[in-house]
C-alpha cells in the first residue's frame, strides 16, 4: 500500500531548490561578468596586433614574390589596412570591424602610416609616394579599457624588413618584453 508522506520514494527538484540554484547561478554570473568583458577586449587587442603582423608579412612577401615594390598602409586610427603594389592594384585589405572594433593602432612616427617594401623584403627609407620616412612602430591599445586593466602590443620593424610583436609592459629578461 502507498502512503503520501513516503519521502524515499520522492525524486527530482523542489521549486524552491530550483530558485536557490538558479539565484546562485545568476549571482556567479554576475561576478564573472566584467573579466569576461576584460578578456574579451584585450582578445581583440591581440586579434588587431596580429592581423598587423600578418598584413605586414603579405606587404614584404609579395614584394619579394613579385619583384617590385608594395605598400602596407594603416587606414586612419583603427586597426584597418591595405596592402597593395606600389600606387596601384589593391591585393588584400582588413576591415577593423573584423574581429577588433574596439582597437586603436598607432603609428610612430605619426607623420607617416605607410610602409613600402622593394623586392628585397627591405623597407624603403623613403616613401615614393608621398616622400615621408615609413613607420617603425605600430602600439595596438584598447579604445576603451582603462590602462590598467588593457594588455598593450606592440610591433616594431626593423630596417632589414623583420617584424617583431612584443609587450611594452614585460621587463627585459622575459622574451616577449620590447
Amino acid at each position: 500500500m502507498l502512503t503520501p508522506c513516503d519521502k524515499s520514494a520522492q525524486s527530482g527538484f523542489s521549486l524552491i531548490e530550483l530558485m536557490i540554484g538558479i539565484a546562485i547561478l545568476a549571482i556567479l554570473a554576475s561576478v564573472a561578468a566584467p573579466s569576461f568583458q576584460v578578456w574579451l577586449q584585450n582578445s581583440q587587442i591581440r586579434n588587431a596586433a596580429e592581423s598587423i603582423v600578418n598584413g605586414l608579412q603579405r606587404a614584404r612577401s609579395e614584394a619579394v614574390g613579385r619583384n617590385t615594390n608594395m605598400e602596407f598602409v594603416l587606414i586612419g586610427n583603427d586597426s584597418s589596412w591595405v596592402v597593395r603594389v606600389a600606387k596601384g592594384t589593391v591585393i588584400e585589405q582588413r576591415s577593423s570591424g573584423e574581429g577588433s572594433r574596439n582597437v586603436t593602432a598607432t603609428p610612430t612616427p605619426g607623420t607617416s602610416n605607410t610602409v613600402t617594401y622593394n623586392s628585397f623584403g627591405s623597407i624603403l627609407a623613403i616613401n615614393p609616394v608621398d616622400g615621408t620616412a615609413p613607420f617603425t612602430r605600430v602600439d595596438v591599445d584598447s579604445a576603451v579599457l582603462p590602462a590598467a586593466e588593457s594588455q598593450e602590443l606592440r610591433i616594431t620593424l626593423g630596417v632589414g624588413g623583420n617584424i617583431r610583436m612584443c609587450d611594452p609592459n614585460v621587463s627585459p629578461p622575459n622574451p616577449r618584453a620590447c
